[in-house]
């Protein structure tokens, strides 16, 4: 009875030493079995048949086929949550935002130097993804916002981008959520912060595809960088992000590597330096993710007078992160992601309402 409570994992890389340290690490957890470990795509295949696997980690350089292709037939033959695990290089990282977009519903990053150990390490990192990817639920491709058309552009609403600041927090199935967003959001939009739990070595490539789908320009967020309108920023994997006004600008800033909620970058740590240093003229939005990660600081947000935003349950990958925000009070909006560019433009055209909950 306890085995058909256990998340069955198949691990897909060429190398032996990933495979038997994974393997050895997660034997450690009691909700997670390894049913086996395949050396490239065709090995997994029967793999899958014998044990039909809740959860996949897959490695994108092997042999004979590499791991997009085969995550490609997998989602129309398999569908089956999949964690990239991959090592840090430029190609890997568009290969990895190729992959999110093609199902995958996480990406984690190889060490590139610590042998065993650094793996070892790994492998407690990817039972939290693991236990996140065996609830997710299908990321929905496109989700039509309600209102009819797409929002306006900012200014013809009689609202000046340089008053306010955005701030957006993710987790798992936010690589998606955030692109759909960002889409949703006009050239003259105000400044936009992101974190999305990703490893370092990652975020570039992410903001670099991002920036493909957007009206706004998207990078991953430099020390120092102004926040301008028609900005969007990606935290950088590995660093804590934050505000900080200098001369009357805001300018975002990095800190430490410590974890905060388990995470660096960390949503709370953003939410509560705009809480902190901008209050009433920001906008948090708090998108799918695992855990609990922003909810206080959106909270902290809400307390300061700023307008915050949930999304909801439907469109949510992982409920989980959005629900605790909800359950504590700190949203005073819950949305469709497809609604979330118009909710803003409507909290923002009536401020002295935005304290009523909208669900």
């Amino acid at each position: 009875m306890q085995n058909n409570k256990r998340i069955k994992v198949l691990i897909v890389d060429d190398s032996p030493l990933v495979r038997t340290t994974l393997t050895c690490v997660l034997a450690k957890e009691d909700d997670i079995e390894v049913v086996g470990g395949a050396t490239d795509p065709f090995d997994a295949r029967e793999l899958i048949i014998a044990h039909r696997p809740n959860v996949i980690i897959l490695d994108l350089e092997m042999p004979r086929m590499d791991g997009l292709t085969f995550l490609r037939k997998l989602m129309v033959h398999y569908p089956v949550p999949v964690i990239i695990c991959s090592g840090i290089t430029t190609s890997n990282g568009r290969k990895a935002m190729e992959a999110i977009e093609a199902g995958a519903v996480g990406v984690i990053a190889k060490p590139s130097t610590g042998g065993s150990k650094a793996l070892r390490i790994l492998g407690v990192q990817i039972a939290e993804n693991i236990r996140a990817a065996a609830i997710a639920a299908p990321a929905p491709p496109n989700i039509p916002a309600s209102a009819a058309g797409a929002p306006p552009s900012f200014r013809s609403l009689g609202l000046d981008p340089a008053r306010y600041l955005v701030a957006i927090g993710a987790s798992t199935g936010g690589t998606e959520a955030i692109r759909q967003v960002l889409s949703s959001f006009p050239a003259d939009f105000p400044p936009v912060a992101i974190v999305q739990h990703m490893p370092a070595g990652f975020t570039k490539s992410f903001a670099e595809r991002l920036n493909e789908f957007s009206a706004m320009q998207v990078s991953e967020a430099v020390d120092g960088d102004v926040l301008v309108p028609g900005r969007a920023f990606i935290a950088r994997g590995g660093v804590q992000m934050s505000f900080k006004v200098v001369a009357g600008q805001w300018r975002l800033t990095y800190g430490t590597d410590k974890l905060v909620n388990r995470h660096c970058p960390s949503v709370e740590t953003l939410f509560n330096s705009v809480a902190e240093k901008i209050g009433k003229r920001a906008v948090g939005i708090l998108l799918t993710g695992m855990g609990n990660d922003g909810a206080e600081g959106l909270l902290n947000m809400r307390n300061a007078g700023a307008v915050t935003i949930a999304q909801d349950e439907k469109t949510s990958v992982v409920y989980g992160m959005p629900k605790v925000a909800n359950e504590i009070g700190a949203a005073q909006y819950t949305t469709a992601l497809g609604d979330v560019a118009s909710t803003v433009h409507k909290a923002l055209r009536r401020p002295k309402a935005v304290c009523v909950s909208e669900r």
